[in-house]
C-alpha cells in the first residue's frame, strides 16, 4: 500500500512524525509537508508563488521518504499526485496529526482537512487526524494505538468517492469511539488589537484570538460533545458543499 502523509504544522512536529511512523506499519510511506507552519490555510493553493521541494535526510521513520515544500498543505497533495507519484497510484492520504482541534467550524479553516478535501477531489482516500491541544509537546501516546486500527477499519469498510474523514481526539485517555456530525458553532471576539509599536504608516493592528461558541450545547451526536466526553470523534466530510434543501 502506498501512503502519503501531509500536515499543516510543518515538517518535524511530533504529530506528523508519529503519524508517519505508524502508517509505515501498514504501507510504504512518503511524507510531503510544508517547511513551516501553515495552520489556517484551509484548501489554499499557491497561485502566484512558485513551489519548491526538497528531500530531507531522515532515518527514524521506519523507511519513510520525506520531502518538504514552501507551499501549502493543499499544494502538498498536488505535488504528491503530479510529481512524486506521477506514474504511481496513491492508495491513501493521511493528514496530521494536527496540534489543535479541527472539530466543528474549525474544519473549514484547517489546512489539515484542506489537504484531505483536495485528496478527495483527486479520488484519493483521505483521513485527517487532530488532537484537541495546540501544545507541540502534547501527550500523543493515548491516541497512538488508534491510528493503525481505525485507518485499517475505514479502508476495509471503504471510503466513498468525494468524501474524507475528519478524526478528532481528546487530550488524555480515550474512552471510546463515536461516529459524529459536525457541531454547529461559531467564533467570536476574534481580533485582538495590537499594543506593540506598529510599522511606519500603519494606524491599527490586530492578531487572531477569540473563543469558540457551541451553538447546540445540548446535542449529544456532535464532534465537540464526543471530545468533551473523552471520545474519539469520526466525522465524514464531503467536497460537495451544495445545500440540497435549498434547491
Amino acid at each position: 500500500m502506498t501512503i502519503v502523509v501531509v500536515n499543516d504544522d510543518g515538517w518535524g512536529t511530533a504529530g506528523i512524525r508519529l503519524l508517519a511512523k505508524e502508517m509505515a506499519k501498514i504501507g510504504q510511506v512518503t511524507v510531503i509537508a510544508p517547511d513551516g507552519p501553515r495552520s489556517g490555510n484551509g484548501a489554499a493553493i499557491s497561485v502566484v508563488q512558485p513551489m519548491y521541494i526538497k528531500q530531507v535526510d531522515e532515518h527514524d521513520l521506519n523507511g519513510a521518504e520525506v520531502y518538504t515544500t514552501n507551499g501549502t498543505p493543499a499544494d502538498c497533495v498536488k505535488i504528491a499526485r503530479e510529481v512524486l507519484f506521477a506514474n504511481r497510484k496513491i492508495d491513501l492520504l493521511v493528514s496530521g496529526i494536527n496540534h489543535g482541534s479541527n472539530a466543528a467550524i474549525n474544519a473549514m479553516y484547517s489546512g489539515t482537512i484542506g489537504a484531505c478535501l483536495v485528496a478527495a477531489e483527486k479520488g484519493i482516500p483521505a483521513i485527517g487526524w487532530s488532537i484537541d491541544s495546540h501544545a507541540m509537546d502534547v501527550d500523543l501516546h493515548w491516541l497512538q494505538p488508534f491510528l493503525v486500527e481505525i485507518t485499517q477499519h475505514l479502508l476495509e469498510e471503504g471510503i466513498a468517492p468525494r468524501t474524507c474523514f475528519n478524526i478528532n481526539a481528546p487530550v488524555g485517555e480515550i474512552e471510546g469511539i463515536r461516529w459524529t456530525r459536525q457541531c454547529a458553532g461559531h467564533w467570536e471576539k476574534e481580533l485582538v488589537p495590537l499594543t506593540d509599536e506598529l510599522p511606519e504608516g500603519v494606524q491599527r493592528g490586530f492578531k487572531l484570538a477569540g473563543q469558540f461558541v457551541n451553538d447546540e450545547p445540548a446535542a449529544t451526536d456532535t464532534d465537540i460533545w464526543a471530545m468533551e466526553h473523552q471520545l474519539l470523534s469520526i466525522t465524514p466530510l464531503s467536497i460537495d458543499w451544495t445545500d440540497y434543501g435549498s434547491l
